[in-house]
């Protein structure tokens, strides 16, 4: 057992099994012995690799992609250009460097980051040595004005609860103790969940269901900011519509492993359902796109003429490396429809570049 696993013991011996989502949280924002707290996990050397770490093309086309939402919307000046789990801040630096081909874009760009870890805030802040940023805990404290906001990957590490149907009830996942001490999921007793009365219609018994409240409290606060303010959001993340089944995962050097074996030395993710998120940004009153899928989106927005204009300065094993970083962000059967895009805009703008239409 880890240090966090014994804390989490301790208390779940005192005060019963605990929810996942506390339990999610714990483990990766522990202060001391979280998973995010303690530890760069990105690239070769981490648990996993983000599309902004396989090729600068993802933050190029990102970026060209809110500036012409910015463009769009009159060219406010200031406005607030953020993103919400920057990572190492690569994903940042290379927006601001594509933004940079649009005349007083990067000048009028107040940057801030919504960002917890103080590990990964001193690397963030090597990343964009030369642009002045401000950090955030929560959306929350991001100043007023016009908000365009990039979230890669920060959502499906909110954490989410979990519920089986059992009859025409629901019962909990949570985590308890096993006889030798360790934790070990259960399920608390069934019960019926006014909440989850609509899943009855497509559920059967035995049947998994997810919900995060933390993503969509994020998703409605950050859609009445824009209805109010203007500006726009891209939502990136591996997840579907309408979502059933249990995704709840760990990685830990690039494998998946047991999510309750090492409390706080892996990451946990799950599954980002998009519908729940695009109710609630309409209901906040902003203007939602349809669920587009990521190797869609890029490819529309031109990720594949800008790789080619970059395979002509390598050759040997650099140009097979980007070309395969080209396939993995956008082929089917890699990143391209595992991860799906949400872009939330200003009730009377435009959407961005590249994405459907809402369609119900």
């Amino acid at each position: 057992m880890t240090p966090l696993g014994d804390i989490l013991a301790a208390q779940i011996a005192a005060e019963g099994p605990m929810r996942l989502d506390r339990y999610m949280s714990a483990c990766l924002l522990h202060p001391e012995h979280g998973y995010y707290a303690t530890r760069d996990p990105f690239g070769r050397a981490g648990d996993f690799i983000t599309a902004p770490e396989i090729s600068q093309m993802f933050g190029e086309m990102l970026g060209l992609c809110l500036a012409q939402a910015w463009l769009d919307q009159g060219r406010p000046a200031p406005f607030v250009l953020a993103e919400a789990g920057p990572g190492r801040g690569t994903l940042m630096a290379d927006m601001l460097r594509a933004m940079k081909a649009v005349p007083g874009m990067v000048e009028a760009a107040q940057v801030h980051l919504i960002e917890a870890s103080p590990t990964l805030r001193e690397i963030q802040r090597e990343t964009l040595a030369p642009h002045h940023v401000t950090w955030h805990e929560t959306i929350d404290g991001l100043p007023e004005g016009p908000l365009f906001l990039v979230a890669n990957e920060f959502l499906d590490a909110l954490p989410i609860r979990q519920f089986q149907r059992d009859g025409d009830g629901w019962a909990e996942r949570q985590v308890g103790l096993s006889d030798d001490g360790t934790l070990t999921p259960g399920l608390a007793p069934p019960s019926r969940l006014e909440a989850l009365e609509p899943r009855m219609a497509d559920t059967v018994p035995g049947d998994v269901v997810e919900t995060c409240a933390a993503a969509v409290n994020f998703t409605e606060t950050l859609a009445a900011r824009i209805a109010n303010q203007g500006g726009a959001a891209l939502l990136i993340d591996y997840g579907n519509w309408h979502s059933k089944g249990d995704t709840f995962q760990a990685l830990k050097g690039h494998e998946p492993v047991d999510p309750f074996a090492e409390p706080g030395e892996a990451d946990l993710t799950a599954h980002v359902d998009f519908e729940p998120l695009a109710q609630a940004a309409q209901d906040a009153g902003a203007a939602v796109s349809g669920m587009t899928a990521q190797g869609v989106l890029l490819e529309r927005l031109g990720i594949t003429a800008r790789a080619q204009r970059l395979a002509q300065a390598l050759s040997g094993a650099a140009r097979e490396t980007h070309i395969a970083a080209h396939r993995r962000l956008t082929h089917p059967e890699e990143m391209g429809h595992l991860f799906q895009a949400l872009a939330l805009v200003a009730p009377a703008a435009p959407l961005p570049p590249g994405f459907d239409p809402k369609t119900v």
